[in-house]
């Protein structure tokens, strides 16, 4: 027992901010039972529970965020990858790595609610609210425009190679998508659903995660070879800037309120940098997390942040939860 509760408090130790760092610790919420990497994560429409695509596992493991405790573990996925939140329709998609495409769920009872046939490596999702139009990145190389209302596929752009993370502009109709393998960062019209331009990545390699200022025509790409943070003007396509960061990015996020920049990675940390300056990123903090927590997940409106560390070794699968300060 005096092993186990030291282990606990060196823990709290690691992850604890010092006073004046941007985000304070709050809780770990174990998953018990979750073996292997975990992908990306939404909040539901009222923000009282995290699902978590427990890619891995096959399951899609739901949190509650304001008790703190592992509600519910969903089964019958299929390498499920990402996950986004269909606030009007009260469900949650979920896409599928393996298999033809996105499920779609309730978010109250977590019923299945439909099939969505896409296509096969489904990946990243994001949804357009004001469209009422869920865009899913898959296979080779394509990008679906779906009506979740009825699972229609209304539109399909080609892309150059298979899609990463992208980022939809909210005043205009472009959608930024990182292709890594083709090492650029495409634009595609979500009217026309074709790609209208392409922003070559050469100040590094390997873009994964992507979060946009739109206010501020950012756009910032996270690299894994080497790690940065490359900084691109969205009404030129050039980069402007860069900045290093902890390595294995899998999530990026830009929060326009506090004028920051929130990078977790693999290695082991979490990114805390300075956006003020528009062509350069300032180190603000590394904080501890666990090897191999690279996927994680801003709430703007919880001022939450939420990482997913895996099970390894004596490290169990938990979400650690951070309160954003200013």
């Amino acid at each position: 027992m005096r092993t186990a509760i030291s282990a606990a408090l060196l823990l709290m130790i690691a992850i604890q901010p010092r006073v004046g760092e941007p985000l304070k610790f709050l809780r770990a919420i174990e998953l018990r039972g979750v073996e292997g990497r975990m992908d990306h994560m939404a909040v539901d429409p009222g923000g009282d529970k995290l699902f978590i695509a427990a890619l891995a596992n096959n399951t899609v493991e739901v949190v509650d965020t304001k008790a703190g405790t592992h509600l519910k573990s969903l089964s019958g996925f299929r390498e499920p990858t990402g996950i986004a939140s269909v606030r009007d329709a009260r469900s949650i998609a979920v896409a599928n790595g393996q298999g033809t495409g996105v499920r779609a769920i309730d978010a109250a009872d977590y019923r299945p609610i439909k099939e969505i046939s896409i296509g096969d490596d489904a990946d990243n999702v994001r949804y357009d609210i004001g469209a009422k139009t869920l865009y899913v990145g898959y296979g080779g190389g394509a990008l679906a425009a779906v009506r979740p209302a009825d699972g229609v596929v209304s539109g399909r752009a080609t892309l150059a190679g298979h899609p990463e993370s992208f980022q939809l502009e909210s005043s205009g109709p472009r959608i930024f998508v990182n292709v890594p393998t083709a090492g650029h960062i495409a634009v595609v019209d979500r009217i026309a659903m074709k790609v209208t331009a392409t922003w070559p990545v050469t100040g590094a390699a390997a873009n994964f995660p992507m979060a946009l200022d739109e206010a501020g025509h950012r756009l910032f790409v996270g690299c894994r070879k080497p790690a940065k943070v490359l900084i691109y003007d969205t009404s030129t396509g050039k980069e402007v800037g860069a900045s290093a960061i902890v390595g294995d990015t899998d999530d990026l996020f830009y929060d326009s309120a506090r004028k920051r920049v929130y990078v977790s990675g693999g290695d082991g940390f979490i990114d805390v940098l300075d956006a003020r300056d528009a062509a350069a990123l300032k180190p603000v903090a590394r904080i501890p997390t666990a090897a191999g927590a690279r996927t994680s997940l801003f709430v703007p409106d919880q001022s939450r942040f939420y990482v997913a560390v895996p099970h390894r070794g004596s490290q169990r699968a938990e979400i650690r939860a951070y309160e954003v300060r200013d």
